[in-house]
């Protein structure tokens, strides 16, 4: 076995090649790391928004709440059905609430996004207990006061505390307090009176979605099968977390193909560029080479060696890509959000499982740049190694 000393001191003296391929390795892994860790942050964001216990209510065949509508009358009977929680007081845990879509101007550009608008009541409140008010107050029922989830706060004309902005042309609406929700999809929402809503964007009478919270997650197939069996509602059922879970699924596989699709391209430039550099090294290194055999080295040794080298190149760069694509946990990425056409702001995730992925489609471009130069070093007839 050729000592590992000699491969590091190898490596040092060749200042320049090393540091490319670092760069390189480094670059991808940074790329593919920083892929991961927004799916995940997607995914997180979106499934963080519902509980196995659960369960929103839709009119069938509707993918979403923005293209959903139940009427006012339709509320109790859903209330009412088997599994569905009671309070201390015996009503039913449950709330319906109304999702409406609005253009708004950005912040600092002439760009526009669309932004969600959820109408809720003063029952909506206590059904969400992971929002919490952290600058400003509740808004008072019946008015015109609104409050804005910490992700989009300043990002829009309007969206901060104390400022108004038009909810509809003609109706502003003013922000007076600043909450949020658990990292859920929420904290990129604007909460509404939900009766300013209907009478704003002419909804009298509808909700977009019900929402219930059931005795248990075990209790959800009883409640499905009295929605889906009540012919007279039209409506079916869907575990929140499954909901939101399907929500998130079009973004993170467009993210996915979008990302790995770049990693994967420069990944092959970051392994010929690395193979490049071991070819030319083993070209400048035929004495080294030689007297290795001629001491007495196996073939093996020599291909193990060579390896080695770029192997950990390999790793090194994975550990500096991956460190780097840990600081964008500190920064925040908006992206459309394909279900519902609305602008939702995401973090950057960091998982095991994306961290060790990452770290091992390194120690792959490692294998794969260095097998081919290795093995050709291993291949040199001493004699004719030295005499170069």
């Amino acid at each position: 076995m050729v000592p590992i000393s000699y491969n590091i001191r190898s490596l040092l003296v060749r200042k320049a090649t090393t540091f490319s391929t670092l760069f390189g390795i480094s670059l991808v892994v940074f790329i593919l790391s920083s892929v991961l860790m927004l799916s995940s942050g997607i995914k997180k964001t979106l499934s963080g928004s519902g509980k196995s216990d659960h369960a929103i209510v839709l009119r069938k065949g509707s993918n979403n709440e923005l293209s959903s509508s139940i009427e006012t009358p339709m509320l109790s009977m859903i209330l009412s059905a088997t599994g569905v929680k009671k309070d201390a007081d015996g009503k039913a845990m449950g709330i319906g609430e109304l999702l409406v879509v609005i253009t708004m101007n950005k912040v600092g550009s002439s760009g526009i996004s669309n932004v969600q608008v959820r109408g809720i009541d003063e029952h909506s409140l206590a059904f969400h207990p992971e929002l919490r008010i952290i600058q400003g107050r509740m808004p008072n029922p019946g008015t015109d006061e609104v409050i804005v989830g910490a992700r989009i706060l300043g990002r829009f004309e309007g969206l901060a505390l104390n400022q108004s902005f038009p909810l509809r042309k003609n109706r502003p609406v003013h922000v007076v307090g600043v909450f949020e929700a658990g990292g859920s999809s929420f904290e990129s929402e604007v909460w509404a009176d939900i009766e300013t809503a209907r009478s704003s964007f002419g909804r009298q009478g509808i909700f977009s979605s019900v929402r219930v919270q059931l005795e248990s997650a075990d209790k959800f197939d009883a409640f499905q099968a009295v929605v889906a069996q009540d012919k007279r509602l039209g409506l079916e059922a869907i575990r929140e977390d499954r909901y939101y879970e399907k929500l998130s699924e079009a973004t993170t596989t467009f993210v996915n193909v979008l990302g790995i699709s770049i990693s994967i391209i420069f990944s092959l430039a970051a392994m010929i560029g690395a193979m490049i550099t071991m070819y030319a090294s083993i070209a400048n290194r035929g004495k080294e080479i030689g007297t290795l055999r001629a001491l007495g080295f196996s073939r093996f040794s020599i291909l193990l060696s060579f390896l080695l080298e770029t192997l950990f190149l390999a790793l090194i760069g994975g550990l500096l890509g991956m460190g780097a694509s840990l600081l964008l946990g500190f920064a925040k990425f908006s992206l459309m959000n394909f279900a519902s056409w609305s602008e939702i702001v995401l973090t950057f995730t960091p998982t095991i499982k994306t961290l060790g992925t990452a770290f091992g489609f390194a120690f792959i471009v490692g294998i794969l740049s260095g097998f081919l130069p290795a093995l050709r070093a291993a291949r040199i007839p001493p004699l004719r190694a030295m005499r170069e």
